[in-house]
């Protein structure tokens, strides 16, 4: 008797263990966060060891380049204005509409390209489908009307899609005046992938970090004088 009852114990074990679904796989993007925004100090430091969607926004040509080359080594200056301020303060707002109607939720975190580490890029949110494609969100907020997205903004998309591995990227935008918004709801389109538009931009973006490397390079074997000495 004991032993039937062992048997069956042990056969009720091995039907639970084998009911239980296997475990999901990890998408491959998640294997390569660098940072999360919300630690903005290691955000930013990470950022600038690389190039990133904001970078890339701004290459469209050779000169571009050289000047983008010279934003990194010097800075902008720019710490921002109110139109910069509405923006990050209406985000979480726009943020959950796209994940009310779209599924998509928001991101924090930066992540780098397979196999360039530094090849950067931050999306506002993304979401992984059913059939494991990986959908991102942009969100931006304008004080003009739209016709088409702007040229500098599909430049961020493609960018952050050859990042992440995503296949498109839903665009949400607000339009507001005088920082109140003009409509109930943000307007938003889908942006495919464009391998080719994503191939000038990496050759651009390491444009950019071969002119960086020569400049680190140059002032490591000739560093500046020590101006305390």
């Amino acid at each position: 008797m004991m032993l039937a009852l062992f048997e069956e114990t042990e056969h009720r074990a091995q039907g639970a263990l084998e009911a239980v679904p296997p475990a999901a796989a990890v998408h491959p993007h998640l294997t390569r966060i660098v940072a999360d925004s919300t630690d903005r100090v290691a955000w930013l430091r990470a950022r600038s060891r690389g190039i990133t969607a904001t970078d890339v926004a701004k290459l469209a040509t050779a000169k571009s380049v050289q000047n983008a080359a010279y934003d990194k080594l010097h800075g902008t200056g720019f710490g921002g204005n109110p139109f910069t301020d509405h923006g990050r303060a209406r985000e979480p707002q726009i943020a959950d509409w796209v994940r009310a109607n779209y599924g998509i939720l928001p991101s924090t975190n930066l992540f780098h390209a397979h196999g360039e580490p530094r090849h950067l890029a931050t999306p506002d949110g993304l979401a992984v489908a059913s059939n494991g494609e990986l959908q991102l969100a942009e969100i931006k907020t304008t004080s003009k009307p739209w016709r088409s997205i702007p040229r500098a903004y599909l430049r961020q998309v493609w960018w952050q899609q050859y990042v992440l591995g995503a296949e498109r990227t839903l665009v949400v935008w607000e339009e507001h005046r005088e920082f109140v918004p003009v409509h109930a709801q943000p307007e938003c389109r889908w942006v495919d992938r464009d391998d080719d538009q994503i191939a000038i931009l990496v050759g651009f973006a390491d444009q950019l970090l071969g002119i960086l490397s020569r400049q680190a390079a140059r002032e490591a074997r000739y560093p500046p004088p020590d101006p305390y000495l």
